[in-house]
């Protein structure tokens, strides 16, 4: 075969496949195949083999918090920042979402678990700024931190198995108030770990990870992305600006009137048509999975051929 004769095209979808088969690989713990390659995660695949080519942390599901010791005055104030977060619980403002309008963390909500925005890769909110001003003065000073929230996992909450989008950032958690027990865990790639007052954890979110709380205690931590550390300075340039331009698109909100960014504007448009397709699903499956599989392949024609 002359590989001059391929289609530009053909090519494009060549590295999706072979980088979507790299991510479903990469881990011990795997969706099934037709999961794997349809899954929205797809759609970044490309970017995110550069980020594990390029990536300078140790390949694995958790990472060392110590490589990181910039973050060092996170842990060493935990009881300021726990005492920012426990009065957000409190007042019942670590809460889910009140409308279709965070496409990142949507699917959480209907299981128990709840956020407070402190920033979202550049954008911040002001009432984060008003309710929480020790806790973001502690993360302006550390640049790598390109998003924040408190987190909260009640009793009886779950997360159900799922990996997240994109590889530019790696996830830190650090406990504030928590069962201190096993019962309360998150699961990475086969390999589980539960949450302690005052102790830190980061692991790569790129893996199938879980939670679940079975405890009769709530869990509040720390939620953090820290930057990814790359080699190469064109490699973090290109990933500072695709957070910058793409990843910052999905800001929300805690309190109506707060900003939000233009992919959550048009997830609440689209979710109307997910309820439809929900509806569809409940009354006739095979006409929804019909359905699915003549839209994919569809656009797959209209792309690659």
């Amino acid at each position: 075969m002359d590989l001059a004769m391929i289609e530009p095209r053909h090519w494009v979808l060549l590295v999706f496949i072979l980088s979507a088969l790299y991510a479903h690989l990469r881990g011990k713990v795997r969706f099934g195949m037709v999961r794997a390659l349809t899954d929205f995660t797809v759609l970044l695949a490309p970017v995110n083999a550069l980020m594990y080519l390029f990536s300078r942390t140790k390949r694995s599901a958790y990472i060392n918090t110590q490589d990181f010791p910039e973050l060092a005055p996170l842990q060493e104030h935990w009881q300021v920042i726990r005492d920012e977060a426990l009065a957000l619980a409190e007042g019942g403002q670590i809460r889910a979402a009140a409308t279709y309008n965070d496409i990142g963390f949507n699917s959480f909500f209907r299981t128990g678990w709840k956020r407070f925005y402190l920033c979202w890769y550049g954008k911040e909110l002001p009432s984060a700024m008003a309710q929480c001003p020790k806790t973001l003065a502690l993360l302006k000073q550390i640049p790598t931190i390109k998003a924040a929230m408190f987190a909260s996992l009640p009793p009886g909450a779950t997360l159900v198995r799922h990996r997240d989008p994109y590889a530019g950032s790696l996830r830190y958690h650090l406990g504030l108030f928590t069962p201190n027990d096993p019962g309360c865990y998150i699961d990475v790639d086969g390999q589980r770990y539960h949450w302690k007052d005052g102790e830190a954890v980061m692991f790569d979110e790129t893996f199938i990870h879980h939670a679940s709380n079975t405890t009769d205690q709530q869990r509040v931590v720390l939620f953090c992305d820290v930057e990814r550390p790359l080699w190469t300075a064109p490699m973090r340039w290109f990933n500072r600006l695709f957070a910058k331009y793409v990843i910052s698109a999905a800001s929300s909100q805690n309190e109506e009137g707060e900003a939000i960014g233009g992919l959550n504007k048009f997830f609440s448009v689209a979710y109307k048509l997910r309820v439809q397709t929900k509806k569809l699903k409940a009354s006739n499956r095979f006409m929804y999975y019909l359905t699915k599989w003549m839209a994919i392949l569809g656009l797959l024609w209209l792309l690659f051929w």
